[in-house]
């Protein structure tokens, strides 16, 4: 008689179908087919065909900017403040049982995750998980889905939204704040030259070299610790950034006061692309801490007084040469710091030297003209000027010297030589940097670490432009509204993948840039197995992480949504326009 027995194998129950039999006279149990695990067995009771489908969708990132979103209640916010500004809109669905909040929220993410045109989302949208976490079919969601969205948020809520939303953020997150960094930055777009309803888009000097093209400045300041943004400003293209600064001190005073952060304790860091007598004026009248830069060919006393006194100091344990003092500048009186960058230095070096390369090379050339012979008369005057032309430079002018004498029989002889004297003399005054600030306490090693932080801005800036996750580009709009409403979406897909970045540091140790931890997480993948049953009827999904690597499995703990599949927690601004 047949019987079912279980046997334990490493760990694993298995099933068998046994009879018992004698062998050699003495019963043993002798199987007769083997069941499988429990589940196995369970799933061919319940009439599974055994047939078999696995697909996988992109996971981790999009989990992880949901969850974030979720926490901080992202659309919801912005949903408020859209009917708070404009009590007109109606309180239902606006587009797709989509409210504006949510659809902006989407379109910020999937910023941060792939750049793609709004009529490129819905398909990355269906490479990701997306679709299961928001219980949601997004193939509707099109570049008209998007651009009503937009118009549905005035650029005047767009500070109130960024102001409620960084309140909830310094409640949840405990930023440290205290050093904040500002500077600008534009993006150059392809919007015709004979658009005249756009007045934002503006040609001046661009940073991507395509002065060709009209663009649109971008004015942030970042905290220090997480370059988490908390002030974005969306100008016209041919403005100065000393004048940007002029507009904008007063609003970014403000916003450290809405946040109620202590003013005398924050110090804002900028460069001296911003710098005039009227902005430090404005600065010491609202009362605000700065460090700032000044440069070393507007101050060449202060050059000369330091570079016969200079100190070693150690900052961050590596040696540097610094000289500390306290000097009337633009009306003022402020602490100075000079010092020796030896970056800078190097790459000053370098450059001289590859111009002088140059130079002598189109000297040379030069030389071997005028020593053929030829039946061409050579003017004095114009071969002198064109000489200047060649050598003229920041340094080189001073650096080559020459001599221009006409032979005989006629014709010119050029000589030339390179001064080097004066290049050793040059190499010494290389790489300064001079530094201002009213912080008379500081030590000299915390001013310049204060300053030396501005690269994280530039940072910043730096993943903003790149074309694999976060970039301000492409963007496809041509009105004031939609351009700012664009650059709103872009920063706050920044914040969140911020957070995500200081949550990765600081709870599993992750020590790579944002664009490696992105990418690590869009690698984190959602598999889906679908069971066809025997009888007509709906497949049977079952989801699950595919394997995961040690790192992975540490920052999906840190971040915690090692079960974000399974719990699917509800976002507000799904179907229900008010839910806020």
């Amino acid at each position: 008689m047949a019987t079912i027995q279980a046997k334990t194998s490493r760990g694993h129950r298995y099933w068998y179908i046994v009879e018992s039999r004698r062998v050699n006279g003495k019963p043993r149990p002798v199987v007769l087919a083997y069941l499988g695990k429990p589940e196995d067995l369970l799933r061919r009771l319940q009439g599974f065909s055994g047939q078999v489908r696995l697909k996988s969708y992109s996971h981790g990132a999009v989990a992880a900017l949901i969850d974030t979103a979720r926490r901080l209640d992202v659309a919801a916010i912005i949903n408020h403040h859209i009917s708070s500004s404009r009590p007109y809109v109606p309180k239902k669905p606006l587009r797709n049982n989509l409210t504006a909040g949510m659809s902006l929220l989407l379109a910020a993410i999937g910023r941060v995750c792939l750049p793609t045109s709004k009529r490129g989302w819905s398909e990355w949208a269906r490479t990701t998980s997306l679709q299961y976490l928001l219980r949601l079919n997004l193939g509707k969601l099109d570049s008209q889905h998007f651009w009503d969205m937009m118009d549905a948020l005035p650029v005047d809520a767009i500070e109130k939204v960024e102001q409620e939303l960084l309140d909830k953020i310094f409640r949840l997150y405990q930023l440290e704040s205290d050093t904040l960094f500002f500077d600008t930055t534009n993006t150059f777009t392809f919007i015709d030259s004979a658009n005249d309803r756009c007045t934002i888009a503006k040609r001046g000097k661009n940073k991507q070299k395509r002065n060709d093209l009209r663009q649109v400045g971008l004015a942030m300041v970042v905290t220090r610790e997480d370059m988490v943004p908390l002030f974005h400003l969306s100008y016209r293209g041919n403005l100065h950034d000393a004048k940007v600064y002029r507009q904008v001190i007063g609003s970014i005073k403000k916003r450290l006061q809405n946040l109620s952060l202590d003013i005398e304790k924050h110090t804002l860091v900028f460069d001296r692309g911003v710098n005039s007598k009227e902005n430090l004026a404005l600065v010491k009248k609202l009362s605000l801490h700065y460090v700032g830069a000044l440069s070393p060919y507007h101050h060449k006393k202060l050059v000369a007084d330091a570079l016969g006194n200079f100190e070693q100091l150690f900052v961050d344990e590596k040696p540097m040469q610094v000289f500390r003092d306290k000097r009337t500048v633009w009306g003022d009186e402020r602490t100075v710091v000079v010092f020796v960058s030896e970056k800078l230095k190097a790459g000053q070096i370098r450059g001289i030297h590859q111009s002088l390369e140059k130079k002598t090379a189109q000297l040379e050339k030069l030389r071997q003209t005028l020593n053929r012979p030829s039946g061409k008369r050579w003017d004095k005057t114009k071969l002198e000027e064109k000489i200047r032309q060649i050598i003229k430079g920041q340094f080189t002018s001073m650096l080559m010297n020459w001599s221009l004498l006409q032979k005989r029989g006629g014709g010119f002889k050029l000589e030339f030589f390179i001064d080097h004297q004066k290049l050793n003399e040059l190499q010494d005054r290389l790489g300064l940097r001079i530094l201002m600030t009213d912080r008379h306490r500081w030590s000299s090693a915390e001013i310049i670490k204060a300053y030396h932080g501005q690269s994280r801005i530039e940072y910043t800036f730096k993943e903003l432009k790149n074309p694999y996750h976060l970039a301000l580009r492409p963007q496809f709009h041509w009105t004031d509204q939609k351009i700012m409403v664009h650059n709103f979406i872009c920063v706050l897909g920044y914040q969140l993948a911020a957070l995500i970045w200081r949550q990765a540091r600081l709870k599993a140790a992750f020590s790579g840039t944002l664009d490696s931890l992105l990418d690590m997480l869009g690698d984190i993948r959602l598999g889906v197995l679908f069971e066809q049953p025997k009888k007509p009827g709906p497949a049977k999904a079952n989801y699950q992480l595919e394997e995961l690597s040690q790192q992975e499995h540490e920052i999906i703990q840190a971040l915690e949504i090692e079960e974000f599949h399974l719990k699917r927690p509800t976002l507000s601004g799904v179907s229900v326009y008010n839910k806020c």
